[in-house]
């Protein structure tokens, strides 16, 4: 059997090797929630020091984010995160949505990196140098960092959010599509915080809203954010 081997810094030393000495992880949260912020995470790691436990958030219990949350923000460099709103996210579409959420997380470093590494297979971020790693959250440590971060920021905000709307037990759900979810969505429609460009919309039994249609909207004030 394989043995899973714990996120580490070696993507980060070979960029620290390179003369990028301020690198970045950067991970999403709430890209397949139905309400929401979309929500990124980026976190500055020093090369000294060590936290154990790390792992891409969706691996870890709510209680250990919890714990690991604060130790990660007392070691990190820096740290912040950047939010698009669902709003947002129907005005934008998902894409675009990302990019703003992460250069408003980036721009609140306290640090302008030379090197920001992204989880996954598509580079979006044009703006500076970056590195896309397929798997990132579960081998990069800063970028593992940056999903607890993230996810934890989100989750709290969701769980605020359930005291406007109860009704979707968000402090349960997060916004993602559970079956709590989907029988309030059934039986009042959607809230403010909904993603009204989600295909989700086209199978509500009811007629009073309509699909958010995101080729009408204008966009550039959004951008200038």
């Amino acid at each position: 059997m394989a043995v899973s081997v714990p996120p580490n810094l070696n993507q980060e030393r070979q960029c620290w090797e390179r003369g990028e000495s301020v690198v970045v992880g950067v991970d999403e949260v709430g890209k397949g929630a139905w309400a929401g912020p979309l929500t990124i995470g980026a976190v500055v790691l020093p090369s000294n020091g060590r936290i154990n436990g790390i792992r891409d958030s969706k691996m870890l219990r709510p209680a250990v984010r919890e714990r690991l949350f604060g130790r990660i923000g007392d070691w990190a460099t820096t740290w912040s995160v950047g939010h698009a709103s669902a709003q947002e996210c129907d005005e934008l579409g998902m894409s675009d949505a990302q990019r703003l959420a992460t250069r408003r997380a980036l721009d609140r470093l306290s640090v302008t990196p030379d090197r920001v590494l992204l989880d996954g297979n598509w580079n979006y971020i044009d703006w500076l140098p970056s590195t896309v790693i397929v798997k990132g959250d579960q081998t990069c440590l800063s970028i593992a960092a940056a999903s607890v971060m993230a996810k934890v920021v989100r989750d709290r905000i969701m769980s605020a959010s359930a005291t406007h709307f109860p009704a979707y037990i968000f402090e349960k759900n997060k916004g993602y599509p559970a079956p709590q979810h989907r029988m309030a969505l059934a039986g009042y429609g959607p809230c403010v915080i909904h993603r009204k460009s989600w295909a989700f919309m086209d199978d509500l039994p009811w007629t009073d809203s309509r699909r958010y249609d995101r080729s009408l909207i204008g966009q550039r004030s959004l951008f200038a954010a």
